[in-house]
This record gives structure tokens, sequence and C-alpha cells, in this order.
């Protein structure tokens, strides 16, 4: 094949990457704001209707539920089997299995808001990498969940660092949801460890 063909054959293979990347509705990101009351979220049913809502504002279908564990339920159960794709379409993880190991793609650069923007991570300011979740590394239930997300001020919520950035280059620093408890509930606190109240959503079904 001549120099021209394989650049125009490496076009095409890029021109249907990219098409196949718009093709696959959003399914997965980052909440742009927290509702208000930090880790008071309204419970579990508070927090799917947060998710809910800032979906169906950016235009994307389906049920959507937020990435939270509670002493009742492990967050890992309650976000469907995938695949789940940001708003650019890049493939976040194909399953469970890949979303809890190294399989993810998890990444400032793709961990999107709804609207498709990046979420500021450390060397931001503000810094709001600590994302809620309440979950150890497994999507099961950590024992920090702010009173099962009804509390906002005294307590503690597992949070993950989206960003994939710590103080150090530990596991848990690099964890996308269980890096550290918080040190507290309310949004005060959240903001102190590099924070904002921000969870992930899942389109569950």
């Amino acid at each position: 094949m001549t120099r021209f063909g394989w650049m125009m054959a490496a076009a095409l293979a890029w021109a249907g990457a990219a098409a196949q990347a718009q093709e696959a509705e959003m399914s997965f990101f980052v909440t742009s704001a927290n509702p208000g009351q930090g880790g008071d979220l309204g419970g579990l049913e508070g927090a799917d209707a947060h998710c809910q809502s800032l979906a169906e504002a950016a235009g994307a279908s389906g049920t959507w539920r937020a990435y939270l564990s509670s002493s009742a339920e492990d967050a890992r159960d309650r976000i469907g089997t995938g695949p789940w794709h940001n708003a650019e379409g890049v493939e976040i993880a194909a399953d469970l299995e890949a979303l809890h190991g190294e399989g993810n793609a998890i990444s400032k650069e793709t961990a999107l808001d709804e609207t498709g923007a990046v979420v500021n991570g450390r060397g931001d300011s503000p810094n709001r990498h600590d994302i809620l979740t309440g979950s150890m590394a497994d999507g099961t239930a950590a024992e920090q969940t702010c009173e099962d997300w009804t509390a906002g001020g005294e307590g503690s919520a597992m949070v993950g660092h989206h960003d994939r950035m710590g103080l150090d280059e530990s596991d848990a620093a690099k964890s996308w949801n269980a890096s550290h408890p918080s040190r507290g509930c309310d949004l005060e606190a959240l903001r102190g460890t590099g924070g904002d109240g921000l969870f992930y959503c899942f389109r569950a079904e």
C-alpha cells in the first residue's frame, strides 16, 4: 500500500471510531453540583432523583441511579450491568467487573459532568476531586455513608478521586471510588478536603 493509501486508511479508521463514540449515548457522568445539603441527599431516593433530573436536563434517556452505597444497599448493585459511556461517547467500563478492576477508564479527562464539562481535580482551584460514594473499592458499602445520605453535618462519607490523584502513589490515592473518609458531611467540611459533594450517576436501565 502506498503512503497515501496508509494515510487514507488511518483517516477512515479514525472517522469510524469517532462515529462509533458519537453513537454511544451518555450513560455515566459526575454531577455538576450537589443538591445543596452536602451529605444529606435525601437518602438514596433523593440522590437518584438528582441524577435523573440532571440527566433529563442534558437530554439523556433511561433510568438513572447514584453510585452510592448505604447500610441496606451496595452501589455496585444499583447501576445495571454496563457498558457505560460518558457525554462524549467514551466507554468508561464494559461491565461491573471492569468498572471495579483495572478495566475502567475513569480519569479527569473522562469523568465528565452531564454537560460534558471537565470536573476540577487536584491542582485546580477549587479542587473538586472528592466524589461521594460510601463504598469500598469493590463497590460494596463502607461504614462512612453520612448516615445513609441523610446527614448534612456531623459524620463522614467515603469518597473517591475522579482524577485518580492524591497525596501519594498508593492505590487508595488513585482510587475512583474508595480513597478516604471525609472530615464531615456538610458542604464546608467536604470542600475542606478537596470536594464539593459531587457523586457519580449511571444509567441502570
